[in-house]
């Protein structure tokens, strides 16, 4: 795939999912109506929300310049996509896109953004376990096995993977 086909993809699918589950449903559930917290309290949900809008455009760059394809499982990668931030977590999209709601859920005082993001993020994991997972291991092989083993899923490693090391 084309790198301009695959910005073009990767652009229309941030819109349509993470759109969907970080704006959208949100928006759905709040009306963006902020709630009566304590003010330098809801002002530290800029910080989740900043870091989770950062780190999911630049997993989606990564995506379009290393993988060649895009996150939408219609339009996959052409290679494994295991630099930037996926040498930290195999799951960088997702836990910004739970970050993200985390910081609105603070930023707007509502609890219910905190239900939400754990309800998105259990449906997340299942997703990456029960349909990506196998779906890559049976794309990359042994590549995705040997990443899978050195990079968490959920929790960031402290120090970046180096896919030419034999050490995990």
């Amino acid at each position: 795939m084309r790198k301009s086909v695959a910005a073009y993809g990767s652009s229309l699918f941030l819109a349509l999912a993470p759109g969907t589950v970080a704006v959208l449903l949100p928006w759905w559930l709040t009306g963006w109506r902020a709630g009566g917290w304590w003010q330098p309290l809801r002002l530290l949900g800029l910080v989740p929300l900043a870091a989770g809008t950062a780190v999911l455009l630049m997993a989606f760059a990564r995506f379009v310049t290393e993988g060649l394809g895009t996150p939408a499982p219609v339009a996959p990668t052409e290679r494994l996509v295991v630099g930037g931030l996926y040498r930290y977590v195999r799951n960088p999209m997702y836990v910004a896109v739970d970050t993200t709601i985390a910081g609105q859920a603070l930023l707007l005082a509502r609890p219910v953004l905190f239900v939400y993001g754990g309800c998105a993020g259990l449906l997340m994991w299942a997703f990456a376990r029960w349909y990506e997972e196998p779906d890559l291991a049976r794309r990359f092989g042994a590549d995705y096995d040997r990443y899978r083993e050195a990079v968490p899923g959920w929790w960031p490693r402290s120090t970046p993977w180096d896919p030419d090391s034999t050490a995990y």
